[in-house]
């Protein structure tokens, strides 16, 4: 556990949050008749209506200062983080709003964190009752205002007044609500090494009035942050308007030299504040960009709350409060050496390329790379779509093997060419081995005998053994966002022959072939990812495992592919068992893959436009022999 003390951060929502607090409004009195006649209470009313409609422009326009009314409405309440919705009651006894101000009780119901910030909402309300809803109950407090009215002319205002809010609210002063979390928790790798600290920045802030500044203050960045052009950030100042714009955070080590320097600019400010920062700026994986959201989602969990009165020279006064827990520092499934290793063997190809590594026997994510040329994509590593080409015949072997349709050491013929269900398929440079056996003609990737095989299998084999290694399945997984692929039910015809081979419209992701290895190094049994320690995916589907001696079958198949196959440039690798594919992409070369594991390490690796295997397979050697075995995991 963390004993640093904690931090607090005020709410994010702002004015673009205008939307969410639940506010109670009542109008507090004696007796029992209700406010009659010609004394302003109708408008009182409408003022507190149009208040709870969250309209603050029309609520101020019935005050006698409508344009304080509406500064003063929108800094308070966006001050506790969101826009009123408000109930109100007249109020009983015969108190006029004319002669004396009337009570006004306002109960600000405030939602939980993850409710309060639209980029991390997701799904459905919660229902009524629910424990979401519960937690949102409990952030709630209540303030105690008075309102008056007064006759304008021949209309009747509210008498406008801070103090409407809050009778302790003094000139000046405002209401605060800020959020207390644990922000001295660490994101660690598997080691234990950090890879995302809280740490101390300066904000490098731009006025919006001092374009004329850009290109100096780009100049003075340049070191820490090349991307950054006087251009980059004119184009930033232009989206952010009105508002000042933050061209950059620095560390403290980047900041310091050129201090002096900002503060001299026109326009400069450089506010202090903290920030979840990436230890090592170097190291780059659409992996580690989930892990941020996954430490606030953490933090927010056991987050604290304060809601107070702040007048200017005193004490501020609470409204209402509740402690922020601990977190533990968590520890990611990536390991930073690996993860390197991943990088490096990426980076020698010019084609897109990516890498994915899992570790079998807990799902854990341990590397996943791309190169420059595949970043120009997106995040292709872990949500590409691409034909796996004969990788896939993993799933088609594994289907006959478990329906029957071939026994382990049948003889199968390996033409050239062949036409099966009106679809001619023929072999990578139009090779023939005659009849052999099927471990030969796996091993050597011979198309025309898969073509025949899968001519024989019911239309969903491929589609439900896919899915038993966790292949087309859905999966949600804390800190990544990812697409396995998609294998569709067919019929007998050209469809499926194609499907049999990793074509047509069979898609896969290298994250999701990594999937598929992993779970047939797990004995068959499909894993649930995670790069979260102990917060493992949850999948849409809950399939029975492979066949034990299928799997025995499929990884003899696959270590002969590496000794003797098509995957022989990687068999100096110790234990190593594999599988090569080329995939037709239209017109242009085809994709190489390579999906392998020894050990406790599953990969995948994709070169775009490689034409051929090979590529792929002297990557995956080359990542083997650097990477090692994944670290036991650090506690957390």
């Amino acid at each position: 556990m963390n004993a640093t003390p904690f931090r607090t951060r005020r709410s994010r929502s702002g004015a673009r949050g205008l939307v969410a607090v639940a506010l109670a409004v009542s109008l507090a009195g004696t007796g029992c008749a209700a406010l009659t006649g010609d004394t302003g209470s109708d408008e009182l009313q409408q003022f507190l209506t149009t208040l709870e409609s969250g309209d603050l422009a029309a609520a101020a326009e019935i005050t006698t200062d409508p344009d304080a009314a509406r500064e003063s409405l929108e800094s308070n309440i966006t001050a506790m983080g969101f826009s009123p919705t408000l109930s109100t009651d007249t109020p009983e006894g015969d108190r006029r709003p004319d002669k004396d101000p009337v009570p006004v009780e306002i109960t600000w119901d405030i939602p939980a964190p993850e409710d309060d910030d639209p980029e991390s909402a997701e799904g459905d309300e919660p229902e009524a009752g629910s424990e979401d809803d519960a937690t949102e109950q409990s952030r709630t407090v209540t303030t105690t205002g008075e309102a008056g009215t007064t006759k304008v002319g021949e209309e009747w205002k509210v008498d406008w007044a801070p103090t409407i809010l809050d009778t302790r609210l003094e000139p000046g002063g405002s209401l605060s609500f800020t959020e207390l979390m644990d922000y001295d928790t660490s994101v660690l790798d598997r080691t234990g090494a950090p890879l995302f600290q809280w740490t101390p920045v300066t904000a490098v802030t731009l006025a919006p009035e001092a374009t004329d500044s850009a290109d100096a203050v780009a100049g003075l960045v340049d070191d820490a942050e090349p991307t950054i052009t006087g251009q980059t950030i004119r184009d930033g100042m232009a989206e952010a308007g009105e508002q000042p714009y933050q061209v950059v955070a620095l560390r403290p080590e980047d900041i310091d030299p050129i201090r002096e320097q900002l503060e001299a600019i026109p326009g400069v400010t450089l506010p202090e504040q903290g920030d979840l920062i990436r230890t090592d700026s170097d190291l780059s994986s659409p992996a580690i960009d989930g892990l941020p959201n996954a430490w606030l989602d953490a933090l927010r969990a056991e987050a604290g709350w304060s809601a107070e009165i702040v007048n200017p020279g005193a004490e501020p006064i609470e409204l209402g409060s509740a402690p922020v827990g601990e977190v533990d520092d968590l520890v990611s499934t990536l390991e930073t050496g690996i993860q390197q290793a991943a990088s490096d063997a990426v980076s020698s190809s010019s084609s897109p390329a990516s890498l994915v590594a899992i570790q079998p026997s807990t799902g854990g994510v341990v590397a996943v790379a791309q190169n420059s040329a595949a970043d120009q994509q997106g995040p292709v590593s872990l949500e590409g779509h691409f034909p796996p080409g004969s990788t896939f015949k993993v799933v088609t072997t594994g289907a006959a093997l478990e329906s029957g349709v071939v026994g382990p050491d049948e003889m199968v013929p390996c033409p050239a060419s062949i036409s099966v269900s009106g679809r001619t398929i023929p072999n990578d440079d139009d090779f023939a081995l005659g009849t052999v056996p099927l471990e030969t003609a796996f091993a050597r990737s011979c198309n025309t005998s898969q073509a025949a095989i899968s001519d024989r299998l019911e239309p969903e084999a491929m589609k439900e053994t896919a899915a038993k290694l966790g292949l087309g399945v859905d999966f949600v997984t804390p800190g990544l966002t990812t697409y396995t692929g998609a294998v569709p039910v067919t019929e007998q015809g050209p469809g499926r022959v194609e499907a049999a081979i990793g074509q047509g419209e069979v898609l896969a992701s290298p994250f999701g072939m990594a999937v598929m290895q992993a779970s047939l190094e797990n004995d068959g049994r499909m894993i649930l990812p995670q790069i979260i320690d102990g917060e493992p995916a949850t999948a849409n589907q809950s399939p029975e495992p492979l066949a034990p001696e299928v799997v025995d079958t499929l990884r003899r198949y696959m270590e002969q592919t590496v000794q003797s196959g098509t995957a022989t440039a990687a068999s100096s690798v110790p234990g190593l068992i594999g599988k090569t594919g080329t995939a037709e992409v239209g017109s242009g070369d085809a994709h190489g893959w390579f999906v392998g594991s020894t050990g406790d390490l599953a990969v995948a690796v994709l070169i775009e436009g490689a034409d051929s295997s090979g590529p792929a397979v002297e990557m995956a050697a080359d990542f083997f022999s650097s990477a090692g075995q994944p670290a036991p995991l650090a506690a957390g």
